[in-house]
């Protein structure tokens, strides 16, 4: 049987141990350095996943610093999960020691990776699994060759059997030109594995257990070691300090960019375009420059989203458009507007072909099809059925100081320009609200409210309260002007 074969019709493994426990101080962080995210998702959620990608039996997850945090998080995830903890940090070898103690006497195949390696795939894990199977191995190591492998365990080989893994500081001078380093993933044989953590001792220059000296272990006894060569050095890659981390989001993020465009997605500028790894995107949606995508975001085919604008768990419609805008947890509906700068606050729902235009903020406002509220206004908690016009510079006052309130706005009414909706109030179908109106009281269909004092104009007020200002001197002349238009016109008349 072929590895391929075994690849594609996997039978479970027995365990995998994700090693966890390290503090991360080079992150110079106040939480695990496994929490730190790439492209939307913690580096220990990557782990998770790719362990569990190998349906295992028992999935443990070895903790130390930062026990309490990397807890929490896990138990936020759907994997089934458990922890070992290691209380002091004395290897990798140790490590998997605390592991495998919580299995008892396990049977089967173990595999062991790391909490900060978040390129792994399952699909690689898989692989790895496969190949330990075809050649009937005792162990088997996921190895890469790299071009500068300083600060790397080598790999020491016979022919297509791995001898030894020596770590670089361990290294002498002609082990340390071999390229093909260790990436410190493995498959074992359970018994295999408690044999040869049972003899590791603390003879190197770190005073700590090594998992390498296994393979030695393994090799001297007669039994086989393998290895599979990937040839994407990023799966192998851990994250230590920020500087990796930026480095391995940029990565992961041309990653996701390559596979949407391939797909069918237009994205204008990739170099400053930022998608997380759960976003989905339909065909033909086009990604103008300085578009931020997170979270579980959708967005329908057609749509154009940017330029400047960031969303984050918001689902936009096939042909909408939305430009410069910051959303969150908010619906806009297929051939709708928004935007520039406009501010979309959680529970924002927007109909087909509706608008939310230039410095609007909602929350907590359902808006119908067709409905509008295009310039300078608030909206929040809010229902505008559908066809409903609001004027520029409205304020739907939803918040006395203690309380919040509902407004709802009928189908096809109009709110006029520098009104403001003191909820709860209700405006009914086909109501009107005259401009600059201070509404308290409901609107019937149809009816026209008007919620201000009426215009009083005096006369000559500037001539007599600023003579001699500006606005006087202006009023004067144009006084003048009229007075010269009259005497122009009686002349013609006469004439």
């Amino acid at each position: 049987m072929t590895a391929e074969t075994h690849e594609n019709d996997l039978a479970p493994v027995a365990a995998v141990i994700v090693l966890a426990a390290g503090g991360g101080s080079r992150m110079k962080s106040s939480k695990s350095k496994l929490l730190h995210e790439i492209s939307g998702k913690t580096m220990l959620h990557y782990a998770v996943s790719a362990g569990a990608a190998l349906d295992p039996e028992h999935l443990v997850v070895v903790v130390g610093k930062y026990r309490d945090q990397v807890e929490d998080h896990l138990g936020q995830m759907s994997a089934s999960v458990t922890t070992a903890l290691q209380e002091e940090q004395l290897g990798t070898g140790h490590a998997v020691s605390c592991g495998l103690a919580e299995l008892g006497n396990l049977t089967g195949e173990v595999v062991v990776t790391y909490g900060d390696v978040p390129m792994l795939t399952g699909d690689t894990l898989r692989q790895l699994v496969a190949v330990h199977r075809a050649h009937s191995n005792s162990m088997t190591v996921l190895t890469a060759h790299v071009d500068e492998p300083t600060g790397y365990g080598r790999v020491l080989r016979d022919g297509d059997r791995v001898v030894g893994i020596v770590e670089h500081r361990d290294a002498t001078d002609e082990q340390r030109r071999i390229t093909e380093i260790n990436s410190g993933i493995y498959v074992f044989d359970a018994e295999t594995l408690r044999e040869g953590l049972a003899q590791l001792g603390t003879d190197n220059a770190q005073g700590e257990q090594y998992l390498t000296d296994v393979v030695t272990f393994v090799h001297e006894r007669g039994d086989r070691v393998g290895a599979v060569v990937t040839d994407d050095i990023w799966q192998t890659e851990g994250v230590n300090d920020r500087i990796q981390l930026a480095r391995m989001n940029a990565e992961m993020n041309r990653r996701i960019l390559d596979a949407h465009m391939l797909a069918g997605v237009t994205i204008i500028d990739p170099r400053s375009t930022f998608i997380d790894v759960d976003v989905d995107l339909a065909p033909d949606v086009v990604l103008m420059p300085g578009t931020i995508l997170q979270g579980a975001t959708t967005i329908g085919e057609g749509a154009t989203i940017g330029p400047d604008t960031s969303l984050m768990d918001v689902e936009v419609g096939a042909g909408a458009e939305v430009v410069r805008t910051h959303g969150s947890f908010a619906i806009v509906g297929e051939g709708a507007q928004v935007g520039p700068f406009s501010y979309l606050r959680p529970g924002t729902q927007l109909g087909r072909d509706g608008k939310i235009g230039a410095f609007v903020e909602t929350k907590n406002a359902v808006i119908g099809d067709g409905s509008k509220v295009p310039h300078l206004a608030y909206c929040g908690d809010a229902i505008l059925d559908e066809g409903v016009n609001i004027g520029a510079g409205t304020i739907f006052a939803n918040y006395d100081g203690v309380n919040k309130s509902p407004t709802h706005v009928g189908k096809d009414a109009f709110v006029g320009s520098n009104s403001v909706l003191v909820a709860p109030v209700d405006i009914a179908a086909g109501g009107f609200v005259a401009a600059g109106s201070a509404v308290t009281e409901d609107v019937p269909a149809g009816g026209l409210a008007i919620a201000r004092g009426r215009q009083h104009t005096a006369e000559g007020w500037v001539t007599k309260r600023r003579p001699g200002s500006r606005a006087a001197k202006a009023a004067a002349e144009h006084d003048g002007s009229i007075h010269r238009s009259i005497e122009e016109s009686r002349s013609q008349q006469k004439g």
